[in-house]
């Protein structure tokens, strides 16, 4: 079975999250991915960590969990980018690539005479996607981007914690993630543009438009009112009640998300009233008194446990779910049944399989492939040096005497 970005090259010289996740998601569906990186260290993220794969008797390998969740799929290759014989193989390989992705600080890669006005004449079919953390326009743009300052600069951590708490990170990082997403959907969209013109392009994704770009609902309600939006903790800015509820036995989440809906509530709590009182007879109501509903609500959801109230709510109809950690949402039987976790055969973990978190995007025709796992460092120089380039293994040995590989 053929994956729809099969024939695709990629020239990938991005390191820690944002653009590997971005090109991960082009290798799963089925692009060859050419991992640039550092002679000696590699990828950052190699070195983040504990914790570490675990080898077949249990043991900590020194390889980091977090370099194989954006890496597999790819082909590593140590290439010295300061050196020029390292600038050449660069260009040696772009011969023959159909995209560029990057990840450096602005104008780090012109330095080294690898910036897209450089190459963009010798390569005019070549996709060149530059993920930085403010683009590469605007007073912010020479600043080096990080996760955790683009959510605070973005808005996220404003609207996200308690009312009377801290402002507060995603507990991912989801502001290179998404940075990540948005650059494979208009690499997407430039591929087709390449497949149709014959020409390649530029794509400038900083992280802090991305991050400005997903604050969707709450963007919008600012840009409606010119209200900051305040922080409501577990609660939803538009919609009441939807939201984390307490039980006699803990927590769940009840996502009531209209009247019809709310009306099943009331009928199953035995609440009848609630229907058409004022303050709770539409969402608009029920938003606008949220303190006095939500104190209303949390006494009644007090009264039975979580396993009652998720059994009885299923059976109604009315969105709710139980709060999982990590450990009850990879043994969901929905998430197995879906196929969330695949398992790999590494050199690292010997005998037992690499557990890693599957591709979500079902596709009948050209699904996602997992081919290669995450590679370690250098694993594939040689053989894309000989494949790719056409070098002897004497020229390969006298690169790696100089230090280019």
């Amino acid at each position: 079975m053929n994956n729809s970005l099969e024939g695709i090259k990629v020239l990938d010289l991005t390191r820690v999250l944002a653009g590997p996740y971005c090109t991960q998601m082009l290798g799963d569906l089925g692009a060859d991915i050419i991992k640039v990186e550092r002679p000696g260290s590699g990828d950052d993220t190699r070195g983040f960590a504990p914790p570490f794969l675990k080898d077949d008797s249990g043991n900590d390998t020194d390889f980091s969990a977090y370099y194989c969740g954006a890496n597999r799929n790819k082909r590593s290759i140590t290439i010295n980018l300061s050196e020029k014989d390292g600038q050449d193989l660069i260009k040696k390989l772009l011969v023959d690539c159909d995209i560029l992705v990057e990840n450096f600080k602005t104008g780090t890669l012109d330095k080294y005479g690898l910036g897209y006005k450089d190459l963009k004449s010798m390569f005019p079919r070549l996709i060149y996607c530059s993920i930085t953390g403010f683009g590469q326009t605007g007073p912010y743009a020479a600043r080096p981007g990080y996760d955790g300052l683009i959510q605070a600069m973005g808005g996220v951590m404003s609207l996200t914690g308690a009312p009377e708490g801290e402002p507060t990170k995603v507990g991912v990082p989801i502001g290179d993630l998404m940075a990540g997403m948005f650059a494979s959907v208009g690499i997407l969209a430039a591929v087709r543009h390449q497949m149709t013109t014959g020409k390649g392009q530029f794509i400038d994704i900083g992280m802090l438009d991305t991050h400005v770009a997903w604050l969707a609902n709450q963007g919008m309600n600012y840009l409606s009112t010119n209200k900051n939006p305040d922080r409501l903790g577990n609660q939803h800015p538009n919609i009441v009640p939807y939201q984390v509820m307490p039980t006699s036995d803990g927590y769940i989440v009840l996502s009531i998300g209209n009247d019809p809906t709310f009306e099943r509530f009331c009928k199953l709590t035995g609440e009848d009233q609630l229907i058409n009182d004022p303050k709770f007879k539409t969402n608009a109501d029920r938003v606008s008194n949220r303190d006095f509903v939500t104190n209303t609500l949390n006494e009644i959801t007090q009264k039975k446990s979580s396993k009652w109230w998720l059994t009885e709510l299923e059976k109604h109809k009315i969105g709710c779910g139980p709060i999982n950690t990590l450990s009850e949402v990879f043994s969901d039987p929905h998430v197995k049944a879906r196929e969330m976790v695949i398992e790999m055969e590494h050199e690292k973990t010997g005998k037992s399989p690499l557990k890693l978190i599957a591709n979500p995007i079902k596709m009948e025709e050209t699904p996602p492939s997992y081919r290669i796992p995450p590679p370690l460092l250098g694993e594939h120089t040689d053989q894309i040096l000989s494949d790719n380039l056409g070098l002897s293994q004497d020229e390969i040995n006298i690169l790696k005497q100089k230090g280019i590989i």
